[in-house]
């Protein structure tokens, strides 16, 4: 559980000092007043990853060098001080150099957010996002295989973008890229299947039909992929990147056979898109054993009454929940599942 979350210098926020409390909350305001980046600080200091950007320091105060998260949680106080080519990382103000040293304790986290309706049609690109958020909070190696494969990945790119490139040098990049690219591509498959059942699970549920057919797969070619860098070597040099490997696979989503992306109807769409996000929570508390915090983004104005019940209605009812929204209109005040706190100009009110 959460207890308390104080901000220095995070998005909009110059300084915020706040109580949580124990169920959760329902943050409300216009746009652009900082719910959004409220709950992106929370998922920051759980898991040190933002949802929203993929480095943190998109995430300081405009103005600002850096920025700082203290997060007190039933495992302990949590705080997070960035600055350029520094981070300080601390637990009941015990100094953590490694990750996973910071991590360990931490609860999960489920996101679900609004630009997450597109998980479906979107490019590839966010659905390995959503795997990756799910992966470092599921196993110990996958952050590891992946911030090593992203390291090699972008030292080979720079150097396939030189006039006169060291070819020994592209292989020894290349050797690191298959040891850990084909770690995170293991770590995939057995995340799907594990992911899976929960994201059936969750589609019957929303969409009330059994029938429907839903599948999940791993789009990948690499057999082994120190052998396919070397044969695209003189390509990728033509083309100035890599371009292949796990930073390029997909997860192909079909409903009835069909791909969904281009025959599922948007409800079905949106269906799914749900279905993979909730899934997230019911497979992280199966995996852990500790009930996630939820962080729901915006999504329920989009909406029909039938799928926001439906969602409502799955939410693990042992999480922490925190969900933000431009009105209440979709709910009724009379309905509210949880306590409602007001945003304006990045301001509880």
């Amino acid at each position: 559980m959460l207890h308390a979350l104080r901000l220095r210098d995070f998005r909009c926020y110059k300084r915020l000092n706040w109580e949580i409390p124990p169920e959760g909350v329902l943050l409300v305001g216009s746009n652009a007043q900082g719910k959004t980046s409220l709950i992106e600080a929370i998922c920051v200091a759980l898991t040190l990853h933002s949802p929203r950007v993929s480095h943190l320091n998109r995430l300081a105060r405009h103005g600002a060098s850096g920025f700082g998260i203290s997060l007190d949680t039933d495992s302990g106080t949590r705080r997070l001080v960035w600055q350029p080519r520094q981070i300080d990382m601390r637990v009941n103000n015990h100094s953590k150099h490694a990750y996973a040293d910071y991590l360990t304790g931490a609860p999960p986290v489920a996101w679900l957010g609004n630009r997450d309706m597109a998980l479906i049609y979107g490019s590839a690109e966010q659905r390995r996002d959503f795997l990756n958020f799910l992966g470092i909070q599921w196993h110990p190696l996958y952050r590891g295989h992946l911030l090593a494969y992203r390291k090699a990945l972008r030292s080979r790119n720079l150097l396939l973008r030189n006039p006169h490139p060291h070819r020994d040098v592209l292989q020894s990049y290349a050797a690191v890229m298959a040891e850990h690219g084909e770690g995170l591509i293991h770590l995939r498959l057995q995340l799907l299947d594990l992911l899976r059942p929960h994201v059936l699970q969750h589609h019957r549920a929303i969409s009330g039909n059994s029938q429907e057919e839903v599948t999940l797969h791993y789009a990948t070619t690499h057999k082994s992929l120190l052998e396919e860098l070397e044969d695209c070597l003189e390509n990728d040099l033509r083309s100035g990147y890599t371009t292949l490997g796990p930073h390029r696979d997909d997860v192909e989503l079909r409903i009835g056979g069909q791909p969904a992306a281009g025959y599922a109807s948007e409800g079905q769409q949106r269906t799914l898109a749900i279905a993979l996000l909730l899934a997230q929570a019911s497979l992280l508390q199966e995996e852990t054993g500790l009930a996630p915090v939820l962080l729901i983004d915006d999504i329920f104005g989009e909406l029909d009454p039938m799928r926001r019940k439906a969602i409502l209605k799955t939410l693990p009812p042992d999480s922490q929940t925190f969900i933000t929204t431009t009105h209440l209109d979709w709910i009724g005040e009379s309905h509210l599942p949880l306590p409602v706190r007001r945003i304006e100009n990045a301001e509880l009110q």
